[in-house]
């Protein structure tokens, strides 16, 4: 069995109620449940929040909320890791167990469901433990710098900042999308991250971490882009 958990706590600390806040006249949590819907991949699609408000607006698009996340877990402490195990404990305890899973955060309206499907074909194929999809960075990090309080610049890397910029490897960052991943190997590890986890790479077109209300509007514009291609 498959499930795909989202989740969404209450407080946000930037974009007031970010994970309901309306995207193109929907609450942006939606936009999740609805791709994980179309996927036709998940037997459970969940979402997993402290706040009622939340819980009703996820139930009306389609998802379920089984129970209201621990306090423990709502904190800014709390990581991603922390939730889905909280998750799984509790199907566990009346006797549901899930083989692979997905964390589909609340705010990816740019998320589609072949990305998804190609990550369960990579975690089935290829026996590993957790699949994400990552962006390249536009510029090599070996190249960035750091400002002092006067605005004096320095070199992270300084040995490297005189390479030229075509000698250096590509580098990547984490998409901020989903991470699909066996369950067991999540229990064992108490980490999404492991030696044997691996990356789909996807273009920061199709993807947008969404933290600050910079970050809201990039994702309104790339998501016009993607509704004018599909026209």
């Amino acid at each position: 069995m498959k499930i795909a958990i989202i989740p969404a706590r209450g407080e946000s600390k930037r974009i007031l109620k970010k994970n309901i806040k309306l995207f193109f006249k929907k609450p942006i949590i939606s936009y999740s449940i609805k791709v994980a819907i179309e996927s036709g991949l998940y037997d459970e699609i969940m979402v997993s929040t402290d706040n009622e408000e939340i819980a009703s607006i996820a139930e009306s698009y389609g998802a379920k909320v089984p129970f209201l996340r621990s306090k423990k877990n709502s904190s800014d402490f709390a990581s991603t890791t922390d939730v889905l195990i909280e998750v799984l404990s509790y199907y566990q305890e009346i006797n549901i167990d899930f083989k692979l899973g997905t964390c589909i955060y609340p705010c990816a309206p740019l998320l589609n469901a072949k990305i998804l499907i190609d990550s369960f074909n990579i975690i089935k194929n290829q026996s590993v433990d957790c699949v994400f999809p990552v962006i390249p960075y536009s510029h090599p990090i070996e190249r960035s710098i750091k400002l002092s309080k006067e605005n004096k610049i320095s070199s992270f890397i300084s040995d490297k900042s005189i390479q030229r910029t075509q000698d250096f490897k590509d580098s990547y960052y984490d998409a901020g999308m989903f991470y699909t991943f066996n369950v067991k190997k999540l229990l064992l590890n108490k980490s999404l991250i492991t030696e044997n986890t691996y990356a789909i790479k996807t273009s920061e077109l199709l993807a947008q971490d969404i933290d600050n209300e910079s970050d809201w509007k990039l994702a309104e514009m790339k998501y016009k882009l993607f509704l004018n291609d599909k026209l």
